[in-house]
């Protein structure tokens, strides 16, 4: 047992050198130190989703809500994109561990840089470039969408989703919608 004046030497010393210490009471035998550590690395916070929640890209905030029942409301409908988005990367993720792969060009500037664990935000992100076109002249009204790009059908092809779905999609448009104009 350290005294008083040990722990606060040790204390000290941490807070000096930005370091925490961790214990187990796992034998070193069954594990080792890396494996510790990848262990707390990979380890589930429910804090972090609810981090989700209160910043990017969910932003639950203070608002002016009337009744309670609103409240309520903005939460559930909140927490039902917060779960779109753990269900999102649970798929991603677990395809990409089945196949003991990893997914590049995720991270803007580092295209080469790989993971195997991508977030929500960062696979949504990927598809943020993408772009319908409506021409019409006259009676004719042409649709186009941007082609995929490799990170992208790399995206749908984890999911399990045909990128011929979003292909599908330009054509499909005249069948969708019988009037579309600017407000």
């Amino acid at each position: 047992m350290l005294s008083s004046l040990a722990t606060a030497s040790v204390a000290e010393a941490e807070a000096g050198l930005g370091w925490q210490v961790y214990a187990t009471n796992q034998p070193a035998s069954e594990l080792s130190l890396g494996q510790a550590v990848a262990a707390y690395r990979s380890e589930y916070l429910i804090e972090a989703d609810f981090g989700r929640l209160k910043g990017q890209p969910l932003s639950l905030r203070a608002v002016y809500l009337q009744k309670d029942a609103q409240v309520t409301g903005l939460i559930r409908l909140l927490s039902i994109g917060l779960r779109g988005l753990l269900l999102l990367e649970h798929e991603v993720r677990s395809r990409l561990v089945e196949r003991n792969e990893e997914l590049a060009g995720l991270y803007a500037g580092q295209v080469r840089r790989r993971t195997s664990r991508p977030r929500s935000e960062s696979l949504l992100r990927a598809f943020r470039n993408l772009h319908l076109s409506i021409v019409a002249v006259g009676t004719l009204i042409s649709y186009h969408v941007t082609p995929l790009n490799q990170v992208q059908m790399r995206i749908l092809e984890l999911l399990g989703w045909p990128p011929a779905l979003y292909e599908q999609l330009a054509a499909d448009l005249p069948l969708l919608s019988t009037k579309i104009s600017e407000p």
